[in-house]
């Protein structure tokens, strides 16, 4: 087992803090983002303030985690550039949903692949999950590119399961079974 299993070759997750408000708040009341998600109305920096000052952190009573994905800066300097998070946690059956966000500017250069491996990590060494899973629009084949090389298996699709401005999108299953 590595030393921090939290740090990759080019990021390093960590908890939510305060001081990361607006970053949150930038993402969670954008609507472009809420199309791969399920959000549908903004949040006030009050109710995002709150959510960062009551969140224990604990997976085993929330049943989910956000992990904000920070680059590997010299000198111990940061640069936050998403978020990965940990959905859906039972711990009796050995499984919990993934999903991931990186902006788009900080996308295309392996930060969401090494945020993924980490997280993967943490879920099989430290949490002793059997399987990840996520759900993904069947539009988004970048997300699908990541999970596949992650090692991901399709295993589902859902037919018309989200519907867009445009009309009606399928939605694929994936999931990686602990080796």
């Amino acid at each position: 087992m590595r030393g921090n299993l939290l740090i990759g070759n080019k990021v390093r997750l960590r908890a939510i803090e305060p001081a990361d408000l607006e970053f949150i708040y930038s993402i969670e009341n954008d609507p472009v983002i809420w199309r791969v998600g399920n959000t549908l109305t903004p949040y006030s920096r009050h109710q995002l303030e709150q959510y960062i000052l009551s969140s224990q952190h604990d997976v085993y009573s929330e049943k989910q985690i956000r992990l904000m994905i920070d680059t590997l800066l010299p000198e111990n300097e940061k640069k936050t550039i998403g978020v990965i998070d940990l959905y859906e946690f039972d711990p009796h059956h050995g499984r919990a949903g993934v999903g991931i966000f990186v902006l788009q500017e900080e996308q295309e250069k392996g930060y969401a692949t090494d945020a993924l491996q980490v997280m993967i990590r943490y879920c099989f060494e430290i949490l002793n999950l059997h399987m990840l899973h996520c759900n993904i629009s069947a539009d988004n084949s970048n997300s699908i590119r990541l999970f596949e090389k992650a090692g991901f298996q399709q295993c589902g699709l859902r037919k018309d399961w989200r519907h867009l401005d445009n009309g009606w999108m399928d939605e694929l299953m994936f999931q990686l079974i602990r080796p």
